[in-house]
């Protein structure tokens, strides 16, 4: 296994067979009810919830450090060319998703801004945000994880100041991309497992497979002209 990478993360499973047949039509109609009532009800299925453990004083001072810092955002691109490029393309497939053109543009420079400062790829930020929110910025989880990136509130007392507010999109962000660079750096590299910490579900597939499905089948550049040193996609 590559640690550098996301992995196949579907373990071999034996069939169980179900106790009772539904005819398709009725299995469809259940189906489509169900995703009637979570759309309704503004649910994240899968938004998890990161788990407290104590920080070092090295590392709290690293990750408030990383928080703190407020430069401007920018993109980080060899040309304007290339940069225009990058936001035409994921504007458009975000459209549907977040309407508003002015503020889909800011949130992508944000979101690239992020990421890239925290060696990681934006289009796997964008289907992490796909999983754990579906792009919404007030939602909250079960356990109270809130905004895009669903941050559990901890974090702002750990390495935060109060007045930093979870659902202001540059600050989500911040902090999204500074936890999962910090669990991937916790687990040296293994990506299938800081997605584990980041959604609370460590060791089980669901998360990070659900992570990489969004990631390479809605938002997986098909290559790229200069390596920008993010965790590759293989």
């Amino acid at each position: 296994m590559k640690k550098s990478g996301l992995r196949e993360w579907v373990p071999g499973a034996r069939k169980i067979r179900p106790a009772v047949r539904l005819r398709p039509q009725t299995a469809s109609a259940i189906l489509k009810a169900l995703s009637f009532y979570l759309i309704l009800s503004g649910s994240s299925v899968y938004a998890g919830g990161q788990v407290y453990t104590p920080l070092s004083a090295s590392v709290r001072a690293v990750l408030q450090h990383s928080v703190s810092d407020q430069a401007a955002p920018k993109l980080a691109f060899s040309s304007q060319s290339e940069a225009n490029a990058w936001l035409t393309d994921m504007s458009r497939r975000l459209e549907k998703r977040l309407p508003d053109t002015k503020y889909r543009t800011d949130f992508l420079y944000t979101v690239h801004y992020e990421a890239t400062r925290a060696g990681l790829d934006p289009q796997l930020v964008l289907g992490l945000i796909e999983v754990e929110s579906g792009f919404k910025k007030y939602a909250v989880s079960s356990v109270g994880a809130r905004g895009y990136m669903q941050v559990m509130p901890f974090w702002v007392n750990e390495i935060g100041t109060q007045e930093q507010n979870l659902f202001h999109l540059r600050t989500n962000l911040r902090y999204g991309c500074t936890i999962l660079r910090h669990y991937l750096d916790r687990e040296n590299g293994d990506l299938f497992r800081a997605l584990g910490r980041y959604n609370g579900s460590l060791g089980r597939p669901e998360y990070p497979n659900l992570v990489r499905a969004a990631w390479h089948g809605h938002w997986l550049l098909p290559s790229r002209s200069v390596n920008q040193g993010y965790l590759p996609a293989s």
